[in-house]
């Protein structure tokens, strides 16, 4: 199933409402079950955000076919990456 416009802008709002990432990928994950969610610090990826909100980098995941690789398509992806940057003191 993929991630439509509406749950992406829902989904940047919930994070913007976040300071603590276990809270907001535990929330998340309920609220978008048909989605693979995968939480990580943001230093484990190379590749560019989708978009960034707060301390948070969201990257679209498309697992449709054999292996699982990020995309910018979010009609091809059927999970969120939610990386964690570092916050600035």
């Amino acid at each position: 199933m993929a991630l439509g416009a509406g749950e992406i802008a829902d989904i940047e709002r919930a994070l913007a409402s976040f300071d603590d990432a276990s809270q907001a990928y535990a929330v998340l994950r309920q609220r978008y079950p048909h989605l693979a969610w995968i939480r990580c610090d943001s230093s484990d990826l190379t590749e560019t955000p989708f978009h960034s909100v707060g301390q948070f980098d969201l990257h679209l995941l498309d697992s449709a076919d054999h292996c699982a690789r990020i995309t910018d398509d979010p009609t091809r992806a059927t999970g969120i990456v939610l990386a964690t940057r570092a916050v600035e003191p």
